[in-house]
């Protein structure tokens, strides 16, 4: 049977999975894990690009070595770029996005204005923040083109230059309509047009044949430019059987929200720090930027990786329950450091007491994160005038039953949990698409269905201590509803606008 192959590069590890497709169901085996590590150079965080090239080398040639590959796809990480000459040669390893060194877009150009064209929330991190923190440095001078991360490896890979719409949509320079490079804004923010001349393209094209090492290289294996936005690929790979869901991808990061049909560009959706980011099929993915396992994972670099995640989690939910919260996007959680150390002073600072032992840690940053998902799918019901019935939590947190029954209990809500895989699973099946042998979202969703049963967490019928664990995350943090009980009726098309989350 032939096989698919997935690469998927993740902030702290890659992997390289195959799949095969028998018709019905997908079923996928992992051939090839390694580590993602940053490397500081000077004062600057970069990441090892090249490395990763090697590695997923391996991984393909691994799979090669046991199956017949038809294809293979890469997906990665949201804004991170690389700068190529005319050539198409590297200028320099990426910046890493937690480096500090990007700012806002103070006085170029309007938040709103800005945020109605592109939909995404303003953040140092974007594509065009890192661009504006470059413009005193030779690279822009020299560059001839911006590659998105995924797009870097699809030209590395076939030798094919294009920029894939799902991973450009979190550069906050695409146009979230049409789907195109916004050369107005470019224009105004005094960026080198040159470099977004490339083709746009959808999720699922062929860029071309695969090429080797030597000459010649291993014919027959198509490069596809999946959905390389990696939440992109983990969204389409939801084993949705109804509309009124929202989902939560939790890695690194947990981005939680809705699938819509067109951009959320309002007022208060920025105010409230949503973003609309590029989904297969021309749907749009309303969400919030959470922060994520990042938190658990600096946890673990602090502590020592003698100690499994699973250990650590295990020992976690045996805690004592509705302890002390943290809020988990506040800025001292954002960069590198001491995790455990700014969690405990974080506590303090808000006068709780700050967690005693490494479990009591692990359980703080959890069901934080539980309250965190909560608020961010509260907010997306509001601002989209719909209701959340069920909750679809897919990626690596969804392995965590002890996550999942938090994110459940909390929020009230029932959470389907699976699969841990989705985004690789997500980019083999877009590779089936291109492949002919998947004709619509509608029926790759129901391959998930079929192919990986999510479990099913309920919430406690207990609400009241849960209730109260929430409402003192909200005061915590700062956040009240941002809507008042004189707000209209949903569906008016007014907010009556409170106090928004403190960002």
């Amino acid at each position: 049977m032939p096989a698919y192959v997935a690469v998927d590069l993740g902030a702290e590890s890659g992997r390289v999975l195959t799949g095969e497709f028998d018709g019905e169901r997908l079923s996928v085996r992992e051939v090839h894990r390694f580590a993602n590590r940053p490397v500081r150079i000077l004062d600057d965080l970069h990441w090892d690009v090249l490395s990763l090239l090697a590695e997923t080398r391996r991984g393909i040639a691994l799979a090669a070595s046991r199956s017949r590959v038809t294809s293979v796809g890469v997906d990665a990480w949201g804004n991170d770029f690389a700068l190529l000459d005319r050539d198409r040669r590297l200028l320099a390893n990426p910046r890493h996005h937690r480096d500090p060194y990007a700012s806002g877009l103070v006085g170029l150009v309007s938040s709103q204005e800005h945020y109605e064209v592109t939909g995404v929330q303003p953040m140092p991190t974007n594509t065009a923040c890192q661009l504006l923190a470059h413009a005193s440095s030779p690279l822009l001078e020299v560059a001839d083109h911006l590659a998105m991360l995924p797009d870097l490896f699809t030209l590395w890979l076939s030798g094919e230059t294009l920029t894939e719409r799902t991973i450009a949509s979190t550069s906050q320079l695409l146009d979230a309509r049409t789907g195109r490079w916004s050369s107005g804004l470019i224009a105004r923010l005094g960026l080198p047009r040159h470099l977004f001349t490339g083709q746009v393209v959808e999720p699922g094209t062929v860029a071309g044949p695969l090429r080797g090492e030597g000459s010649g290289g291993p014919g027959g294996i198509a490069v596809v430019a999946v959905a390389g936005h990696d939440t992109a690929s983990a969204v389409a790979a939801l084993p949705v059987s109804s509309g009124s869901v929202g989902y939560i991808s939790c890695g690194t990061w947990s981005l939680a929200g809705l699938e819509v049909d067109r951009p959320i560009t309002t007022r208060e959706a920025r105010l409230a720090g949503f973003t609309n980011e590029g989904g297969v099929m021309g749907t749009v993915r309303f969400l919030r930027n959470l922060n994520g396992l990042w938190l658990l994972q600096e946890c673990r670099r602090v502590w020592g990786s003698r100690t499994s995640y699973a250990d650590l989690v295990a020992d976690a939910a045996a805690a004592p329950p509705f302890g002390s919260l943290i809020d988990p996007d506040h800025p001292a959680f954002l960069q590198p450091g001491d995790m455990p150390a700014r969690i405990a002073a974080f506590c303090l600072s808000t006068g709780q007491p700050p967690p005693a032992n490494r479990a009591q840690t692990v359980r703080c940053v959890l069901e934080s994160l539980a309250c965190s998902h909560r608020w961010a799918l509260e907010q997306a019901e509001f601002l989209s005038d719909r209701r959340v019935e069920a909750v679809h939590l897919v990626g690596g947190g969804a392995s965590s039953d002890t996550l999942c029954r938090l994110t459940a209990d909390f929020g009230g809500r029932p959470v389907l949990a699976g699969p841990v895989e989705a985004v690789g699973i997500g980019n083999l099946l877009m590779q089936v698409m291109a492949d002919g042998r998947i004709g619509s979202l509608t029926e790759l969703r129901e391959v998930a269905r079929r192919s990986f049963r999510p479990r099913l967490f309920v919430p406690d019928d207990g609400r009241e201590p849960y209730e109260i664990a929430y409402s003192r995350f909200r005061q915590l943090t700062g956040i009240r509803r941002f809507w008042s009980k004189a707000a209209p009726a949903r569906g008016t098309g007014e907010v009556i606008a409170g106090t928004l989350p403190r960002r």
